[in-house]
């Protein structure tokens, strides 16, 4: 009974060591992809607003969403090589079996990658007839309609505090927007004379349910198959050009026909497409490392830095209202994010299963177990 004890057990205390490495690792993961965010999220709203009220020819929306799903696919593709090493005839059998094979699989993916398209279109029409900070943190409504959402569609509960926050937050954007409709006549003469709040207002709340629905809908689809994230970002980017370049013929055919796929890109234009296509995958990295409360504070700042730079860089006046408001979705953003407490019950019911399979002894003998290592070790 000794000696089978300790055999696993060696070898178990063994397998603890790289697996604590490997958790190390991934804290780091996390910290630098909150702060990757953080500046994505940030940047992509303020150089938006820049290069679509800049004087001149404007890009065409619908190429530039086109555009950065494309260079999603293409990176995608480049990653699902990296992880097949290279395997060029791998790589090929791996698209064919989860992309046509398994085609029924394949076109779920159709109705996330429809909304999200349209949530892309939406956010250049949004941006582009709203300050940039009033853009911001308006569309942490998003939030509310993914609760919404996954209580509908996930059966999740929510928390008191979680339900708290989103009461917060319904105050904050309505605080800011009232902020915003008194002061929207004061700053019409100068860059937002060609601006349309109202159709800003609404392009920003029908993207906030397309984002809640979607993004749902493929939580429910990634977490009922063993897919990778690369792979399912490929099957959505493939229906996303199909649905983009449909969008960009109805909007802009005749235009893009006359000027060209390529009219108004400038460097700062192509800046945006690569940091759109960067912020769809850097999502994917942050679900998998980080967590809620990661990416509640990496919206947060990121409110917090779009609002400081437009100060700077559109002449955004911040009043009382207005960080009042700010104030408030920054601190439900923060509620929202905090883990629910465990219930004692369930967890209690969980750890005696577990414990009456084989966990009692390894449980109790953890401490005492990694020092036995050590001074075998020595001994060695």
């Amino acid at each position: 009974m000794a000696t089978g004890s300790q055999s696993p057990g060696t070898g178990g205390g063994e397998d603890k060591l790289p697996s604590r490495r490997q958790s190390e690792a991934n804290k780091k993961l996390k910290y630098i992809s909150l702060a990757i965010l953080v500046i994505q999220n940030a940047s992509l709203i303020l150089s938006i607003r820049y290069v679509r009220t800049l004087p001149g020819d404007r890009f065409f929306a619908t190429s530039a969403v086109v555009m950065a799903e494309v260079l999603k696919v293409f990176t995608c593709l480049l990653l699902i090589l990296f992880q097949r090493r290279g395997n060029v005839k791998e790589f090929v059998v791996l698209l064919f079996d989860s992309i046509v094979v398994q085609y029924w699989d394949t076109l779920k993916l159709a109705i996330p990658s429809l909304i999200y398209t349209l949530q892309n279109n939406l956010q250049y029409v949004a941006i582009s007839n709203l300050p940039a900070a009033t853009f911001q943190v308006t569309y942490q409504l998003k939030i509310l309609t993914t609760a919404l959402f996954s209580v509908l569609m996930l059966r999740k509960s929510l928390s008191r505090v979680q339900w708290v926050s989103l009461l917060l937050l319904f105050a904050g954007v309505a605080i800011v927007q009232v902020e915003q409709d008194g002061s929207k006549q004061k700053e019409a003469i100068g860059s937002s004379a060609n601006q349309n709040y109202a159709k800003g207002l609404v392009a920003v709340v029908v993207s906030c349910l397309s984002s809640g629905f979607a993004g749902v809908y493929f939580e429910k689809i990634l977490k009922g198959s063993s897919a990778s994230v690369w792979l399912r970002n490929v099957q959505l980017g493939i229906f996303g050009t199909g649905l983009g370049l449909l969008g960009l013929w109805w909007n802009d055919g005749a235009a893009i026909a006359e000027k060209g796929f390529l009219f108004g890109y400038t460097p700062m234009v192509w800046g945006v497409i690569f940091n759109q296509a960067f912020g769809g995958l850097l999502v994917a990295v942050v679900v998998k490392y980080a967590d809620n409360i990661l990416k509640g504070f990496a919206t947060s700042f990121s409110i917090i830095v779009s609002t400081v730079m437009s100060i700077y860089l559109f002449g955004f006046h911040v009043d009382l209202l207005f960080t009042v408001g700010a104030g408030l979705v920054i601190g439900a953003v923060y509620m929202y994010s905090l883990p629910k407490a465990a219930a004692p019950s369930s967890s209690t019911r969980s750890s005696l299963s577990s414990s009456n399979h084989s966990n009692r002894a390894g449980d109790s003998e953890t401490d005492e177990f990694l020092p036995k290592i050590s001074e075998k070790e020595k001994g060695s």
